[in-house]
């Protein structure tokens, strides 16, 4: 079966790869969709995220990375994609995700399924990694290494 692990992904993190791993043993095929939410401020520009996602996954047999527009629902239904797959850590993203996952499933009889994030990561998200990061803290153990090669790009270009 065909998954889409979807996100802004700004950046990936070891946390964002060990869903899309644990989505990938489970399910055999995932697509990893990089979206723009109008709402959100960016460290990395759209095409910046697509690259930098390509290559934390790169040697994954059966993952890709696809730049998403327009509806989840859309894009799934064009690609055969028979589910969502997203990692929570907490309530909130529960509720929030459920509130999705009812509305992908109303519009595009889309099915989601929720993976808890691994302890060791369940604290981890992309806000702190750019907040530790602007205050010049180390976050390399917490971002696959060639995010963390354009982190350190980013610093020394601003």
């Amino acid at each position: 079966m065909k998954v889409l692990c979807p996100g802004s992904f700004d950046p990936i993190t070891v946390g964002h790869l060990d869903i899309i791993r644990r989505a990938h043993a489970l399910f055999g095929e995932v697509v990893v969709g990089i979206g723009n939410n109008s709402l959100k401020k960016y460290l990395f520009t759209f095409d910046e995220r697509v690259a930098l996602v390509e290559g934390a996954t790169e040697g994954l047999d059966g993952v890709t990375v696809e730049a998403m527009d327009g509806l989840l629902v859309d894009f799934c239904q064009e690609r055969g994609i028979g589910a969502v797959v997203k990692g929570i850590r907490f309530g909130a993203d529960f509720d929030f995700e459920l509130q999705q996952a009812h509305m992908n499933h109303d519009m595009g009889a889309l099915d989601t399924i929720l993976l808890p994030a691994a302890r060791d990561h369940v604290t981890l998200s992309s806000t702190i990694i750019r907040q530790v990061h602007a205050l010049g803290g180390d976050v390399s153990a917490y971002v696959p290494a060639n995010v963390q090669r354009a982190l350190a790009e980013k610093r020394n270009a601003g």
